[in-house]
């Protein structure tokens, strides 16, 4: 039982890992609060089933070309929607994050809207690689191991990418002091724009995992976002690597929940961590951007 739970805890907190990440740096990089974040999740995840069950196109490519389809949306979002609240809130504390949440709820509910349109309101799944493997000695479906595969790869890329390039040192540089990045030759509109679209990408590639084994409706993007924003308070607002750890520990509690006690407990344990954590140590378990 005990091995049962840490393997499919780690397989699920793989993905709520990925998924936090994005809303990680489009707050930590962009200082905007994307409550629309699970509407772009389910958005490339209705995308994935769209071209699976329509042009039968492999999942696996399909995540190939969603990824950089996310980062698309996400640039033209900040250049048509946030840039100019990013202007009317330059030197007034505190103006970016309340105008964003407010612009970001009357998103959520547009791409809502059009996904029940395109989409129906109707459970959505496929079936793909679903057949069982083990893994020490617990059967895990084999769709549910590349999906954990996919968010470990992109969410290690991108802790290297920002500890090891020059474009993660400009990204980190903006995070950390967007005042004083300008003065060393940073564009911080043009890092901003790159860190919400990366966000975005990030969403996308993992709502696309999350479609490859999980059954969903357009009107579970609200889920996908507090799980998000759990994780993200949880790991420390902008801390990269805390976002990860959270992400695990998350799904390893959720698995554990469900597994010894009842399904129906998981969201109570997930939001009772979150208050004892916002209430104890408001900054993170990790500590805030560093």
């Amino acid at each position: 039982m005990a091995m049962t739970t840490l393997v499919l805890g780690l397989v699920l907190g793989g993905t709520y890992a990925l998924l936090a990440l994005g809303l990680t740096l489009q707050y930590g990089i962009a200082r905007i609060m994307n409550l629309a974040y699970g509407e772009v999740t389910l958005l490339a995840a209705f995308v994935l089933v769209f071209l699976f069950q329509s042009a039968g196109l492999s999942p696996l490519i399909s995540i190939l070309l969603i990824g950089p389809a996310g980062y698309l949306m996400g640039s033209l979002l900040y250049a048509v929607m946030m840039r100019p609240l990013v202007q009317r809130a330059e030197g007034k504390t505190g103006k970016l994050e309340v105008d964003s949440i407010l612009a970001t709820f009357g998103l959520l509910f547009v791409l809502q809207g059009i996904m029940l349109v395109l989409f129906g309101a109707n459970f959505t799944s496929i079936s793909y690689l679903d057949q069982g493997v083990d893994v020490f000695g617990v059967s895990v479906a084999l769709n549910r191991l590349i999906a954990f595969a996919i968010c470990l790869v992109a969410g290690l890329s991108l802790v290297v990418l920002l500890a090891r390039s020059r474009w993660g040192l400009i990204l980190r540089a903006v995070a950390l002091t967007p005042g004083s990045a300008p003065l060393v030759g940073i564009d911080v509109n043009k890092v901003s724009r790159q860190g919400f679209a990366l966000g975005t990408a990030l969403a996308s590639i993992g709502g696309a995992s999350v479609a490859m084994y999980q059954t969903f409706s357009a009107n579970d993007g609200v889920v996908f976002t507090m799980k998000a924003l759990i994780i993200v308070i949880m790991g420390g607002v902008g801390n990269v690597v805390g976002a990860l750890a959270a992400g695990f520990a998350l799904g390893l509690v959720e698995t554990f929940v469900a597994t010894m006690f009842d399904p129906g407990l998981t969201l109570a344990a997930t939001f009772s961590i979150f208050l004892i954590v916002l209430i104890w140590r408001p900054q993170g378990l990790f500590g805030r951007r560093s």
